[in-house]
């Protein structure tokens, strides 16, 4: 399956990018976080939420969309 991850803030910062696709074979957003934090290990330090399909989602939510967009902290006030 082709997904679209988009990267936001600082999450985008580590990454050096605000958007890629890469291909997985379904699995959790567990495992795709996973993969994520293999190819960019600073991601571990960093405090984010993910979204599927525009909709906060946790660890061990489905992988069935086709873009997933990493969230920094919202600042508030």
């Amino acid at each position: 399956m082709l997904i679209t991850i988009k990267y936001f803030g600082q999450i985008a910062e580590v990454t050096q990018k605000n958007e890629e696709q890469i291909e997985i074979s379904g699995g959790s957003i567990s495992e795709l976080l996973s993969t994520l934090i293999t190819k960019y290990s600073d991601l571990k330090n960093k405090d984010f939420q993910i979204a599927q399909n525009q909709e906060l989602v946790d660890l061990d939510t489905e992988l069935t969309g086709a873009e997933i967009a990493l969230l920094p902290p919202f600042a508030g006030g």
